[in-house]
């Protein structure tokens, strides 16, 4: 059955997320922490499912998690249909995000970067982006990293879902994002 398989799968896939991933959640929610108690903000950017992710992460900063807090800055680069549809004209779509990263972000904010594969052009012209300006990169990916892997920088730290599968990735990223927030509402209480 289908559904079983799916389920076993992604149990496994968690399973070993557990075994690997809990140290570099942890320091990259802490740099993240850092950050937003200096007074910076969040950028996240990602395409489709990442996409949403992006916006569902900026939404929890933005309103709140599971308790009270104060709103925090952060800003899903996915949203605004004129800036996207501007930059893929005039440019390219590999700009849409790198442009948008030009314009905010500053030295010391965050960029979160999800894409699944770390292959992502559009993506990956952000992160470079963001360290060109001093920003720290926290980069989502699948397990091997892509492209994004081989970017060279002491202020990209990459947080790689243990599996190759889209579908598997996504969820542990949205774990990942929901173990962040829960870090930043115990920051905040």
């Amino acid at each position: 059955m289908r559904a079983i398989r799916e389920i076993k799968e992604s149990i496994q896939v968690k399973e070993l997320a557990l075994e690997t991933m809990p140290e570099m959640i942890e320091s990259t929610g802490e740099l993240m922490l850092d950050a937003l108690k200096a007074g910076k903000k969040v950028l996240i950017c990602g395409n489709g499912g990442s996409a949403a992710d992006a916006q569902h992460f900026a939404a929890e900063l933005i309103n709140r998690f599971e308790v009270e807090r104060a709103p925090l800055p952060a800003i899903a680069l996915t949203t605004d249909s004129s800036n996207l549809t501007s930059i893929a004209n005039d440019y390219s779509y590999d700009e849409v995000f790198a442009k948008q990263v030009m314009a905010l972000g500053q030295a010391g904010d965050i960029l979160i970067a999800i894409s699944t594969s770390g292959n992502s052009k559009s993506i990956n012209r952000a992160v470079e982006e963001a360290l060109k300006k001093g920003m720290i990169v926290l980069g989502l990916t699948g397990e091997k990293g892509g492209e994004m892997a081989m970017i060279e920088s002491p202020n990209l730290h990459l947080v790689k879902a243990p599996s190759p599968r889209t579908a598997r990735v996504q969820e542990v990223h949205i774990l990942v994002i929901h173990i962040w927030c829960g870090m930043i509402d115990a920051a905040y209480r």
